[in-house]
């Protein structure tokens, strides 16, 4: 009788640790990251919490953490074709400190709106006044030297990410992870 029953005990010891410890493995969008929850303005002055507000299931942000790297950002844009691809929802988020004083954070909302008078532009850019490190430690980015570019679902994860400038490779893995269905 005991040898009829070791392998079958063997084989539900070996299940249910499969089991068990698939329930405990890390999911896809905790091992790449995780935008916080903001309230922002658009510079468009709609008021928004991110991630929740974002305008699409997935949406394509382009992360910006100072000026220098407009040009990473731009060649985004260029390299997705995103001005003339409609199916591809975007947003800007260019990233800062909290100054922590009202005047302050006006004052460098003034500065984008006379650096973007076009009104498509300002509903696409969304400053973030946060703690810089914290973002892009729970976004999952390995730092502030480059501009990021994050497909984000409206709970915050990140479901695919590169960094620098675009990269055709990487362009073509965001571009399907954004139009991916089945989400």
């Amino acid at each position: 009788m005991r040898k009829i029953w070791t392998p079958v005990l063997g084989w539900v010891a070996a299940v249910g640790a499969a089991v068990g410890l698939s329930l405990y493995a890390p999911h896809e969008a905790g091992v790449l990251g995780k935008v916080p929850t903001v309230s922002a303005k658009r510079l468009d002055q709609t008021q928004m919490v991110l991630p929740q507000q974002l305008p699409s299931g997935r949406t394509l942000a382009l992360v910006v953490f100072n000026r220098s790297q407009r040009e990473e950002v731009q060649s985004w844009i260029d390299g997705l074709g995103l001005q003339r691809d409609s199916s591809i929802v975007w947003v800007k988020l260019p990233v800062m400190n909290d100054p922590g004083d009202d005047k302050e954070r006006r004052g460098i909302e003034q500065r984008l709106l006379e650096r973007h008078p076009d009104q498509v532009d300002r509903a696409r850019l969304v400053p973030l006044f946060t703690d810089r490190e914290a973002f892009v430690r729970a976004a999952g980015l390995t730092n502030t030297d480059h501009a990021s570019v994050l497909v984000i679902d409206r709970d915050g994860n990140v479901l695919a990410r590169a960094e620098g400038p675009f990269d055709q490779k990487k362009g073509q893995a965001l571009r399907e992870t954004i139009l991916a269905q089945n989400y």
